[in-house]
Formats: structure tokens, sequence, C-alpha cells
């Protein structure tokens, strides 16, 4: 298989369960739309904590200390967030969405359309998956994440466009972006990074999808995609504590 394969099928699998799930979401009254979401919101948390606990990985304890790994999680998400608040992080995603709405000529209104595309690109493409899954197919070592992330991603992206319409089906450019920008990153790279620094990323990028789930669940909106420039920020610091 070429190396890429894995990207395209999550690609197809979020537009053919996106697809099914707009067939069947007219079918589906505002209550079960609504249950389907905050079952999703608690997969979602289940998720994000078991790839949040990554802090306590042994490999990022031995690299930076016992005592750092939290305060470096800390400090990834409070740079991270003020660099995505100055710089407009989460509106900048959603006018993105919003673009592709005039194109697409969307069902429903601008801003289910946009809530689906933020929300389904956040769930898709922040993750231990993505990113394990998408360096290392471009490191070599095989699309199986990646397949794996796939399957998921299709019956989540079913559930989501049943409840938050069309905005889901755009996602998939999301993944393509994402996925294959990270797949490159793996090629020019030529090796994986190391397991202290892979740690805190994971756990950063868990914490953050604990937003997400908490989103979904309407228990707190805040944006989300702020935060984002965090999982650049923790390999960083994990290298910078470990020098210093």
């Amino acid at each position: 298989m070429f190396i890429g394969i894995g990207t395209l099928t999550n690609v197809l699998t979020v537009l053919l369960g996106s697809g099914l799930g707009l067939l069947v979401g007219h079918r589906l009254t505002e209550r079960i739309r609504t249950t389907v979401t905050a079952a999703l919101g608690l997969v979602t948390l289940l998720i994000s904590a078991d790839a949040a606990v990554a802090v306590f990985d042994p490999a990022l304890a031995a690299e930076v200390g016992d005592q750092a790994p939290v305060l470096i999680v800390l400090g990834s998400l409070a740079i991270g967030g003020i660099i995505g608040s100055a710089v407009r992080l989460e509106d900048r995603v959603e006018s993105v969405g919003g673009w592709l709405q005039r194109r697409l000529a969307a069902r429903g209104g601008h801003d289910r359309f946009v809530e689906g595309f933020v929300v389904s690109s956040l769930v898709f493409c922040v993750g231990p998956l993505t990113i394990l899954g998408s360096l290392t197919e471009g490191f070599g070592g095989g699309p199986d994440q990646l397949l794996v992330k796939s399957v998921l991603d299709g019956f989540a992206s079913l559930a989501f466009a049943a409840s938050l319409g069309i905005g889901v089906m755009a996602s998939a450019l999301s993944v393509a972006v994402v996925q294959g920008g990270l797949t490159l990153v793996g090629l020019v790279v030529g090796d994986v990074l190391p397991e202290a620094h892979l740690a805190a990323l994971t756990a950063v990028g868990g914490l953050i999808l604990i937003g997400v789930a908490l989103r979904l669940l309407d228990l707190a909106r805040f944006a989300v995609a702020d935060l984002l420039p965090a999982l650049v920020i923790a390999p960083a610091l994990v290298a910078l504590v470990a020098a210093v």
C-alpha cells in the first residue's frame, strides 16, 4: 500500500458515515439527536481521559523529573491558549466553516453548519491516533493505526451528521489537511518523536479533547480551538526542561 492510504481511507469513511447520517438524520427526533450527541460526548470524554493520563508516563518523568510533567502540560495549555487567543484561532476555524457553507449550500442554519464543522474537525483531528497514526505512516510503519481510526471516525461521523448536519461532512477536508500534513512531516523527519515528548503531546491532546467533550455535553462552551498551539508547545517544553 502507498503512503497516504490511511488518511485517504479516513476521509472516505467520514464522507460515507456523514452521508448516511444525513440520510437518516431527518427521521430522528430532536430528543434522539440530543441523546446521540450526549453519548458521543461521553465516549469522547472516555477517550480523552485515557490520553490525558499519559502525563504520568514513566518515560516523561525520567526525562524531566517526577514533578515537572503536570507543570509542562499546564504551561503548554497556558502558552498555547495565549497564542491561539491572540491569533483568534477558533474564529478562524469557524470562518473556514462559514466559507465552506456558502459554497456547499449547506442545509440548515449557519450556526449549525459551523458547529458541526468545528466540533467534528476537533474530534477527528485532535488525539493520539491522529498524531501517532499519521506520523507512523509517514515514517514507513504502515497505516494500521489510521485504519483503526477510520472505522471509529466513520461511526462517529454518522452520529454527528444525524445531530449536527452537513458541516460534519465538510470536516473530511480537515482530516485530509491535518493527517496528510502530519504524514508529510513524518516523511521529512524520518524518525519518531522521543517517547517523553510524545507522552506530553498526547496528554495535552487528551485535555483538549476533554474540552470538546464538555462542549458536546453542553456543560461548557469556550474556544477549544484556541488551545491547539499547545500541541506544538508541549514537546518543545519537554526539550527545554530536559536541557535545563
